[in-house]
């Protein structure tokens, strides 16, 4: 979770600039939201391999997991982080989604958290 939080540290930094590189706001929106629902399933022991599809990592998680109601389709972010690793596609980016996709992970975090306190574990 501590990399999680470097990679939101990262986007609240970059978003304050003038000229902020919203493809990898994006990116790291994606990481973030990985790397909380990957630590949900460490938690509950659920091996994942090394998938990065976060509608995927989601279906993983036990039936009396809330997380995947309460974050909805995750499936733009897991897309974003595809495309912004590419050059040509990036461009598509801009404030309005690089805050969208922010959004969406901030809700994951959010949930996972919520989580792992009614879990007991914070």
């Amino acid at each position: 979770m501590t990399k999680a939080e470097n990679d939101l540290k990262n986007i609240e930094l970059v978003m304050k600039a003038a000229d902020a590189p919203f493809d990898t706001v994006c990116f790291h929106a994606q990481q973030a939201a990985e790397k909380y629902i990957k630590a949900l399933l460490t938690f509950y022991g659920i091996a994942f391999g090394k998938s990065h599809d976060l509608p995927e990592l989601a279906l993983l998680l036990p039936s009396t997991s809330r997380v995947p109601s309460e974050v909805g389709d995750l499936s733009e972010l897991t897309d974003a982080a595809v495309i912004a690793r590419y050059p040509g596609e990036a461009e598509e980016f801009n404030r309005e989604t690089a805050e969208k996709l922010l959004k969406q992970a901030q809700i994951v975090k959010a949930s996972v958290l919520a989580e792992l306190r009614r879990s007991g574990l914070l």
